[in-house]
């Protein structure tokens, strides 16, 4: 059996996150070829993985949204004339109609034209006007004209792949990755499974409405876009996965049938963390506060600071370790460490990128102050160590840390966003505290064995694939998988 695993923007570029859920997965299932489709911003990030690949990845595609056209095959830099079919198709799209317009779409840009030129020609032109006077004439049109262009310019480039074949199209988001899952399924056949950890339209629409690129007036056609995109990706899959409850939810708000939804919980490797060091002396006279991330914006590591600050002046004995990589966001990663010099705080270490294995038994609470968040690892992975988590209510971490359908008990406190005042108090009132901090520890402990290992996670997607290989009736493979040189 054949697994194309599709991804936007994550794995295997980035650590953490979705990343590691993507990295558990495909070791999870060695007896599985896998085939990579990544979908990243530009070239400049060809081939620059921050993960060892396993070794059952046998291939790894990457599609950019912005690109040169490289091709040098024959027609590939002229323009194309559309069929009635086409020109009806296209304009479906623009104009967010209803109908089955996408496998018409799919085979249009499988042919051999320029999409520069496409964008800047005579047809697509048509179709803009068209969308204009029936939607949007009070607009000026030459900006209207240019906002599609933008907008259309990555989905176009994006239907240009030629998506590998494979049984299973698994897709980590809706989105372009969605996309090109729909795309392999109308094309080669196969099943369809879509795993969002966040919701991906939900998190474009929230991007959009603060970006200062986009114009108010257009933030809604781009915020349209999206939600068509999902639509598809939700119409051609089999299964649609989410992390809890809530998510399925919106999932279902944003069109997706409910009888294809499931919820799948995160799972970790609880045994990987269960004998790791504790305290070394030099950390005895610390009460040691860790973060577990991605120094960038949405980690809002800038909160996480301030609120330090408060906390420290009330509890001098605290010490906050960020620990994570800071690469992929530098210009703000100066700034969160040009904060903590303008605040002449002591006892803020920024480690980069480490085995937690080293550090999180050293720690007696951690910490997340995210603006957006699905179901964070990094609360499954304290809870492994028996650690309470203060977190902000985003995603699912009320859920981690009051409990859903269990009654083990608070396992650290929750705060509201950009709450600097709650946020410190938080670490005031558990570094006070460590009869509280051992017991909700343990409750974190319970909550995760009950229902976050790596093990339940396995065994739900071997059923989601099983249940695939039986639908395409192919067997379903019991043996590691190994490339035949």
């Amino acid at each position: 059996m054949k697994v194309c695993i599709i991804a936007e923007g994550c794995y295997p570029y980035v650590v953490g996150g979705v990343s590691s859920w993507v990295h558990s997965l495909i070791n999870s299932f060695s007896n599985m070829e896998v085939i990579l489709l990544t979908v990243v911003a530009n070239r400049s990030q060809r081939g620059k993985f921050a993960y060892e690949l396993p070794e059952n990845v046998t291939q790894v595609y990457e599609v950019y949204l912005e690109d040169k056209e490289w091709t040098k095959s024959k027609g590939a830099g002229k323009n194309i004339s559309l069929s009635r079919k086409e020109n009806e198709a296209l304009r479906a799209l623009i104009l967010d109609e209803d109908g089955d317009y996408w496998p018409t779409l799919f085979q249009l840009f499988q042919k051999s034209f320029s999409v520069d030129k496409f964008l800047m020609g005579e047809e697509f032109l048509r179709a803009a006007q068209d969308c204009y006077e029936k939607k949007y004439n009070q607009l000026t049109f030459s900006d209207f004209l240019w906002t599609l262009r933008s907008i259309y310019l990555p989905l176009f480039l994006t239907m240009k792949t030629d998506v590998p074949k494979a049984d299973l199209y698994h897709c980590v988001a809706t989105g372009y990755s969605g996309i090109l899952g729909s795309m392999g399924k109308i094309r080669h056949g196969g099943q369809l499974i879509i795993s969002e950890h966040g919701i991906y339209t939900r998190e474009r629409e929230e991007e959009i409405i603060k970006a200062k690129w986009v114009a108010n007036i257009y933030k809604n056609l781009w915020i349209e876009q999206f939600r068509k995109m999902s639509r598809l990706a939700y119409a051609q899959a089999n299964v649609v996965t989410s992390l809890y409850a809530h998510a399925r939810e919106l999932q279902i708000e944003l069109g997706c049938p409910p009888e294809k939804t499931r919820v799948t919980p995160n799972g970790i490797n609880a045994a990987r963390l269960s004998d790791i060091p504790g305290k070394h002396p030099e950390d005895e006279p610390f009460i040691s506060v860790g973060a577990v991330l991605r120094v960038t914006p949405i980690k809002d590591v800038k909160t996480m600071i301030q609120a330090f600050d408060f906390a420290k002046k009330k509890q001098p004995r605290l010490k906050l370790w960020i620990m994570g990589p800071w690469e992929e966001d530098k210009e703000y990663a100066e700034e969160c460490f040009e904060l903590v010099k303008v605040l002449e705080l002591s006892d803020v270490e920024f480690t980069g990128r480490v085995d937690i294995r080293e550090y999180l038994g050293r720690m007696d609470m951690t910490i997340l102050t995210s603006i957006s968040e699905g179901q964070p690892l990094t609360i499954l992975e304290s809870y492994a160590a028996k650690k309470p988590v203060i977190a902000t209510d985003v995603g699912n971490c009320k859920g981690l840390i009051y409990g859903e359908d269990d009654d083990f008990g608070e396992a650290g406190i929750l705060t509201h966003i950009m709450n600097v005042k709650e946020i410190a108090e938080a670490m005031v009132d558990l570094a006070a505290n460590s009869a509280m901090r051992r017991r909700m520890g343990e409750s974190g402990y319970k909550r995760l064995m009950s229902k976050y290992t790596i093990e339940k996670m396995k065994a739900t997607y071997e059923e989601l694939y099983r249940n695939c290989a039986k639908e395409l009736g192919i067997l379903y493979p019991t043996e590691p998988f190994h490339l035949e040189l």
